[in-house]
């Protein structure tokens, strides 16, 4: 029989609630009117903070989720006849319904990769059809940091994947929907990671680290601001009362809260792979590297264990998911570790 179950959910960290931080910033954001659609003092505030956060002047657009922040930085960076490469497990590919095919009209040539993360050599043989009139012509690449599958881009691995990129004429979309738990876990300035190396569009993600809601469309190449401008508009994905998502993000940025938060989130995952690393019949499937542990567990014992304390089922056959987030505790973890060898050991 399985003890007490975790207080905080490992399904998703987006289970959590708003860092109290945050909820505090949306309270004091209320207090009286503000002009709309970015024209308000905060939204104007967090432009400056991440100009100096990236240490340069970035064009900062502010979207209602990640969906729609990556529909609006890719299609401002193809053409009608492009296609976008990304791997077969991105989020844009498996997890966003169709929206960048719809709303893009453009095909997405997704590439299988064990550990979710593109290479020069497999973007290599990609480009081998640009200039082949038949062919949907590479226009743009997309790289989730981190990646789905928990894995974590080296700022050389970005380098080289980047600049093969760009000497093919492509641009460079970055999914950034975990991109706190990826700086927090490299160490390095962001800078080092997107716009350094030269990433032309960021989806610079806030609800997965204890936002409410919002996400951020950070564009680093000025020939497309105009674009995604008037894209993001046309998109449904300019908020009227954009200081909602401002104030979040100015909560967050300060003192570096989003980095503390995600660090945590990171450090909890350790503990968890520290603590069912050694039990019998589970296998780690991913290499642990920001929040995200994969394992394999008996199929019996997932399905006891959903029961206690909900997770997703994932790509491989008897392949779990659990998730940490800001929010969870070190007795949280302590309980799952405890669950999972119950349910094994029956």
């Amino acid at each position: 029989m399985l003890t007490d179950p975790p207080k905080s959910s490992f399904a998703s960290d987006n289970t959590s609630g708003i860092v109290p931080e945050v909820l505090q910033a949306l309270i004091e954001a209320n207090d009286g009117p503000a002009i709309g659609y970015g024209e308000d003092p905060i939204t104007s505030e967090l432009r400056v903070a991440m100009n100096d956060l990236f240490d340069r002047e970035v064009t900062t657009l502010l979207a209602w989720g990640g969906t729609g922040a990556n529909i609006v930085g890719l299609q401002a960076m193809i053409n009608s006849w492009e296609a976008i490469i990304c791997t077969s497990s991105a989020h844009i590919n498996v997890d966003e319904c169709a929206a960048p095919e719809k709303f893009l009209g453009a095909k997405l040539i997704d590439i299988k990769s064990e550990d979710a993360k593109l290479s020069p050599v497999s973007l290599k043989k990609e480009l081998e059809i640009l200039g082949v009139v038949h062919h949907a012509q590479p226009g743009a690449i997309s790289v989730t940091q981190s990646t789905e599958y928990g894995t974590l881009y080296s700022v050389q691995e970005l380098k080289e994947v980047i600049a093969l990129a760009k000497e093919a004429g492509l641009r460079v979309h970055m999914d950034g929907a975990r991109i706190a738990n990826a700086a927090a876990a490299l160490q390095v300035p962001i800078a080092e990671f997107t716009c350094d190396l030269g990433v032309d569009i960021l989806s610079f993600g806030g609800t997965k680290n204890g936002m409410a809601y919002g996400e951020a469309i950070i564009v680093f190449n000025e020939e497309l601001v105009g674009a995604a401008e008037y894209i993001q508009k046309q998109s449904a994905q300019l908020p009227s009362k954009m200081r909602y998502i401002a104030a979040q993000f100015l909560a967050m940025l300060k003192n570096d809260l989003w980095l503390k938060h995600a660090a945590h989130a990171n450090e909890m995952a350790q503990l968890l792979v520290q603590g069912i690393s050694s039990i019998e019949n589970v296998e780690l499937t991913q290499e642990t590297q920001v929040n995200a542990v994969f394992a394999k567990l008996p199929k019996e014992s997932i399905e006891t264990l959903r029961e206690w304390s909900y997770f997703y089922d994932w790509e491989r056959e008897n392949e779990v998911r659990w998730m940490t987030s800001y929010s969870t505790t070190t007795e949280d973890v302590e309980r799952l570790i405890d669950g999972i060898k119950l349910s094994i050991s029956g």
